[in-house]
């Protein structure tokens, strides 16, 4: 038999690293932006056209790249960042597999210019599908740029794969703001489509964290501070009473690395055990320094995953740090049965000299004194003497109001009796054809047998078709807020209500006015309670983010679900059996009562037959 085993050509095996190291358009911002801070910049630019996928362009002012080492670049397994395998447990730079550019190159267009500080003229290197175009020199400043376009233009099916704009636009904020947050020596740039998305100078730590997610978040901050031979911890978590129904500003750093661990995450919400409401994650930003020798970067090509040489060191200390923090600046209540908080002396009194009380003495007092005993179920009211505005009345005496009555004293009944002409003897008495189990399910008797019904699943039907039906023919009811309600959000999360502000107003939201953190809302869904609003627009970006829209039919049809699902009725509320009655009326006048809004099973029946098999 022949030999089989070949070796594959090199642009073939990048496109099959492509597939792991390329997921989407943040996957190239990820690995670029990488690789401008390793080459010591600290000024960055971030351009992008059509969430990444026309174009995606990284500019630094680092040191650049020599003719020779520019063509190099772009071959697999080249890297300047180590030299044997010892380097791997000394890694300080970002990039080290040496296969990011390499697996761009293999599926997209990218233009590279670069240029050293000590040379006069750069180079340009064109390359498409790992085939170099050109390399000719090029007059560019000192460092270098990164020009991605037409991301996957030669696998068409892998291209139909990415989401719509603004799920791949959020990506890219999102691995924008990693990079960001770790390196807040650096100054970053992002530019949409043209129009410049943020700007964040060089700062402190707290800074730039209130540069990206808005100036309210300084208010939310609590800092964490902790220095250990094994670990190292510095930075803020976010207070109890601002955590959200999502787990979005979550950050771990491992040495400027951003990571996820579900274990190390597990240790922050167990410090923040009795301060959270359920179902709410709080928010944090930490970085954790470790020593090089003791973790292990190189286990997964998107390099977000590290594995700990003592986890439960890690997790003890992270712990323990900030329940430290919370009980430092009492976010934690504290426990002293004795301490009564009512002989606290106030902050502002605290400087303030000590006066005498003034004795006041009512000298007309007389505690032997007779009231006078009032008229029993009578009120009087005494009209006040007039003086002038009885003029403006002259000449409009009639036949009507020319009575001689005087309304200087007028009495009112104190209480009134209204009686009713149904006596209650003759009430029907209503027979009981719900009952509630475990406050999960409603159980209604039939004629064939007995429905089990969900009823968060039930109550998410009737409210979606309410919704849609709202959103269709745009004549939704609105309860309009005594006080209006200000809300804040990012300035990325404002972007996505602007998008949804016609869609929500249809539903019966009245917005007032919308800035660049702050939402006005002076009107709500009939039904919807005050409290809740924050959480079902909190919801709703969350879906829009979450790639959500892609399953669903519209935006419309999004924002219908998404409400239904905040306000729908949880498990473990009790109903009262008119309220049990009215859900399952509701769900059977639904044109689609079988199913949730989510394709999930609303109810299920059991015959007699059923029933009387499992007694035989």
């Amino acid at each position: 038999m022949a030999d089989i085993i070949q070796l594959l050509p090199d642009h073939v095996a990048n496109q099959i690293a492509a597939g792991e190291v390329v997921q989407r358009p943040a996957s190239v911002v990820k690995e670029l932006l990488e690789n401008a801070i390793d080459a010591g910049a600290n000024t960055i630019k971030l351009i992008i056209k059509d969430a990444g996928k026309t174009l995606v362009q990284v500019i630094d002012n680092g040191k650049g790249m020599s003719h020779t080492d520019s063509r190099l670049s772009f071959e697999r397994h080249a890297t300047s960042k180590i030299r044997s395998a010892e380097d791997l447990f000394q890694l300080n730079t970002k990039g080290f597999r040496g296969e990011a550019l390499a697996s761009i190159a293999a599926i997209a267009h990218v233009e590279l210019k670069t240029k050293q500080e000590l040379d006069d003229v750069g180079t340009c290197l064109v390359i498409e599908g790992s085939k170099v175009v050109s390399q000719d020199v090029v007059v560019t400043p000192s460092g270098t740029s990164v020009s991605v376009k037409n991301l996957f233009f030669n696998i068409p099916a892998r291209r139909n794969f990415l989401k719509s704009d603004t799920v791949e636009l959020r990506h890219v904020i999102d691995e924008f703001h990693r990079v960001a947050l770790a390196h807040p020596n650096i100054s970053f740039a992002l530019y949409n489509n043209g129009s410049e998305a943020f700007n964040l100078p060089i700062s402190n730590y707290r800074q730039r964290i209130v540069n990206i997610f808005g100036n309210k978040t300084n208010e939310k901050l609590v800092p964490v501070k902790e220095d250990t031979e094994v670990l190292k911890i510095s930075g803020f978590v976010g207070k109890p009473e601002f955590a959200k129904k999502t787990r979005g500003e979550q950050y771990f750093f491992v040495n400027d690395r951003f990571i996820k661990s579900a274990y190390l995450n597990h240790a922050i919400a167990s410090a923040f055990e009795g301060l959270l409401k359920n179902g709410t994650h709080a928010s944090y930003f930490l970085n954790l320094t470790v020593n090089p020798q003791t973790i292990d970067i190189n286990i997964h090509p998107t390099k977000t995953e590290i594995k700990f040489d003592d986890e439960h060191t890690l997790y003890a200390l992270l712990r323990s740090a900030i329940k430290h923090s919370l009980g430092q600046f009492n976010i934690a209540p504290v426990i002293d049965f004795d301490r009564d908080p009512n002989l606290d002396t106030p902050y502002n009194h605290k400087n303030n000299d000590t006066h005498l009380p003034k004795v006041e003495v009512d000298r007309s007092f007389n505690p032997f004194q007779e009231e006078t005993a009032s008229k029993a179920r009578a009120v009087a009211y005494k009209k006040e003497p007039t003086t002038s505005w009885e003029s403006l009345y002259v000449g409009l005496e009639s036949k009507g109001n020319d009575s001689k009555q005087d309304f200087t004293e007028v009495q009112f009944e104190s209480e009134e009796q209204t009686a009713s002409i149904f006596d209650d003897d003759n009430q029907v008495e209503q027979t009981n054809t719900t009952y509630q189990l475990h406050n999960k399910y409603i159980v209604s008797a039939i004629k064939s047998g007995m429905l089990v019904i969900d009823q968060h699943r039930a109550h998410q039907r009737v409210l979606y078709e309410d919704f849609l039906k709202n959103l269709t023919i745009k004549e939704a009811a609105s309860q309009q807020l005594l006080f209006p309600l200000q809300l804040h959000f990012s300035p990325q999360d404002i972007v996505i209500i602007n998008q949804l502000k016609n869609d929500l107003e249809h539903t019966g939201f009245v917005f007032s006015s919308v800035k660049e953190e702050f939402v006005d809302i002076t009107g709500v869904p009939v039904g919807v309670p005050e409290s809740e609003v924050s959480i079902i627009l909190e919801q709703l970006i969350s879906d829009v983010e979450n790639e959500v829209p892609d399953s669903n039919f519209s935006a419309t049809d999004l924002l219908a679900k998404s409400m239904a699902k905040s306000l729908a009725i949880k498990t473990g509320q009790s109903l009262q059996k008119d309220e049990q009655e009215h859900l399952v009326n509701k769900l059977f006048a639904c044109k689609e009562p079988n199913v949730s809004p989510t394709n999930r099973t609303t109810f299920i029946t059991m015959s007699v037959d059923e029933l009387d098999k499992k007694f035989m």
